[in-house]
């Protein structure tokens, strides 16, 4: 019996591969043969989780088609890959993808680094930064002393509590966006509200746009449910949508959803100005789209002479066409599982009726920190001093960048808590590779992209500053000369996931 659950096909993976791309070929570049250079290609989507474990792999002759390149040299790699554990075979069933034995599977998101492996790794793969106290400790105890109440009920709210209900309501409100608390359900995070979206609004095989790049948990969330990925590429630098673009996308692909980050989108920073905000809205209500809009970096401005504009949802109010996800996962901390969706009202009742098979509900006691922190005021409080830490974190990871890689490219965000850094021509998943051999973790370009696009990228989130920016930079740098020298290929390259 086979041993592959799925299968990647020739084309498919001919263009991964081709994404790939190495350093300059300088003095001292030791250039790999053809089939190390090919194993090391699979072996990096295989670490990175872009080609599945147990994956079927075409068969020898069909790749030496799709790659150009002779059937003796795609024979020599897959031989390669058997001896490292990262490909099995059998006679009459083919090649599958593997992982050597006690190396973890490698998992399709970003997930945070364990913590045991906190000291001697620096962690540059999560945009998340510590809770700010005191206001954590203060919001769960202000939930504790009001709980009793709830504890005395069945502690089921599959559209929130009430009163957080109302309070989210009351906020959009007060920004000039009416809104009653029947558009309004609480999530457990910004994922599971759209997890939720998508499982309501896009079945298995139908298109739903995205930003490219795009958020790459969402993405992948995404494909899981069966979605078909319609990629729309970002205006140049910050300068948010490209609508012309998005125009042509939306009439021609009829995406049944679209999702974009118009506030500091991750992972580029852009900020989406107010004619892009209407003229998305426009566009989408006349391709008959429903727009997703993700609003969980939005509360984190940096500079403080920039100016925001209104949010997507104030060119829909009633919510038929835009639906909203925000979330106190960024803008207070990422352990806060609290998120929240604003829509039409009908909308709202499908997706709690649908979600009844889910999740059931939200935490009843985190639900009423976040309500404690934005009654008192300390929501406020704590979104200031996020601001001003990731503010620092950004300023001392930009200069130590600049510093340490003055080849890399990028541009300043106003907000946000990620930097977007062209590496010079350098491929970002042998960046990463070789990063963890080094001591920092860094996401690679292709996790943010549709089938293998910004291999020439990484994301750099503002979650460590001071002394220990300037060490991050100096590792990466430290890992980007093992890339161009070439230093990273070869049977001993490591075996560990980089997320």
């Amino acid at each position: 019996m086979a041993q592959w659950t799925s299968a990647v096909g020739a084309a498919q993976l001919a263009r991964q591969l081709k994404t790939q791309q190495r350093g300059p070929n300088g003095p001292g570049t030791r250039r790999p043969p053809a089939y190390r250079a090919l194993a090391d290609g699979i072996r990096l989507l295989v670490l990175e989780g872009r080609v599945p474990v147990a994956a079927r792999l075409p068969a020898e002759r069909e790749l030496a088609l799709a790659l150009t390149v002779s059937r003796t040299t795609v024979a020599a790699a897959y031989e390669a890959l058997r001896a490292e554990g990262f490909l099995e075979s059998r006679r009459g069933a083919g090649s599958w993808t593997a992982v050597p034995a006690g190396n973890p599977l490698p998992a399709r998101g970003l997930e945070p680094l364990p913590p045991e492996s906190l000291g001697s790794m620096i962690d540059l793969g999560t945009a998340a930064l510590p809770a700010p106290e005191p206001w954590l400790t203060r919001g769960v105890q202000g939930a504790l002393e009001e709980l009793a109440p709830y504890a005395h009920t069945h502690g089921d709210y599959p559209a929130g509590l009430p009163a957080l209900r109302q309070m989210l309501a009351d906020r959009y409100t007060e920004r000039g966006i009416p809104t009653m608390p029947e558009q309004i359900m609480v999530t457990t995070g910004a994922m599971g509200a759209i997890d939720a979206i998508c499982h309501l609004f896009a079945g298995r095989g139908e298109r739903i746009a995205v930003e490219s790049p795009s958020y790459a948990n969402i993405l992948q969330l995404m494909r899981e449910a069966g979605a078909r990925l319609v990629p729309v590429a970002m205006a140049e630098g910050l300068t948010g949508w490209d609508l012309g673009r998005w125009r042509q996308v939306l009439r021609e692909a009829a995406p049944r959803l679209a999702y974009v980050v118009a506030d500091f989108h991750n992972p580029t920073g852009a900020l989406a100005d107010e004619d892009q905000r209407r003229q998305l809205v426009d566009a989408a209500r006349s391709a008959g789209t429903v727009l997703v809009v993700d609003e969980t970096m939005s509360e984190l401005r940096l500079d403080a002479d920039l100016r925001m504009p209104r949010r997507v949802c104030a060119f829909d109010p009633a919510g038929g066409t835009v639906i909203t996800v925000g979330s106190a996962s960024k803008a207070f901390w990422a352990g806060m599982r609290i998120g929240w969706v604003r829509a039409a009202p009908d909308v709202i009742r499908s997706l709690v009726s649908a979600r009844a098979y889910a999740d059931m509900g939200t935490p009843v006691l985190e639900q009423l920190a976040v309500n404690w922190l934005m009654r008192t005021g300390g929501w406020e409080e704590a979104v200031a001093l996020r601001r001003a830490q990731a503010r620092e974190n950004r300023d001392a990871l930009v200069a130590a960048v600049r510093d340490q890689l003055p080849g890399w490219e990028f541009e300043v965000p106003g907000g946000g808590l990620t930097l977007w850094v062209r590496t010079g021509g350098l491929s970002g998943s042998r960046l990463a590779e070789v990063g963890e051999r080094v001591g920092v973790r860094v996401p690679s370009g292709p996790r943010f992209g549709v089938d293998g696009a910004f291999e020439g990228y990484v994301r750099l989130p503002f979650t460590v500053g001071g002394p220990v920016a300037v060490e991050a930079a100096a590792r990466l740098a430290a890992a980007a000369r093992l890339v161009e020298t070439g230093a990273s290929t070869g049977t001993d390259a490591p075996r560990t996931f980089v997320a």
